[in-house]
């Protein structure tokens, strides 16, 4: 069975390029070895990668020991859902990919909530 998104659909790719996802296949796909919850499908900002980075997780360093390429402006990528809601809090969460973003990020957000930073699939 597929997994689903928040829309309750079936859970689209978030990015290839760079490769993305807890399992690196392109999707926010999660499971039991993923205890960071890695299943929004955030597009980055300048604002966000500045925001993490001060909260202790650089995203825009390379790091290759993790199959880690290092995050810039535009790039999407499979966010822990409690980051994200942490910079939602903050006033700085990234656009968020509704379709490509996994069921259980519901467990952090409110549909409404991630409703108010989707962008289309297609951007």
């Amino acid at each position: 069975m597929a997994a689903k998104n928040v829309l309750g659909t079936d859970l689209q790719s978030c990015s290839t390029d760079p490769m993305t996802g807890f399992y690196r296949d392109g999707c926010c796909n999660t499971g039991a070895s993923d205890s960071g919850l890695h299943v929004v499908c955030a597009q980055m900002t300048a604002s966000f990668l500045a925001f993490s980075k001060e909260r202790g997780n650089d995203l825009s360093t390379p790091n290759p020991g993790f199959r880690f390429p290092g995050l810039k402006p535009g790039d999407r990528w499979c966010l822990c859902a409690a980051r994200w809601k942490e910079a939602y809090d903050a006033g700085e969460a990234p656009p968020v990919v509704l379709e490509s973003t996994h069921i259980s990020a519901l467990e952090f957000a409110s549909l409404e909530e991630l409703q108010e930073y989707a962008v289309d699939s297609s951007e």
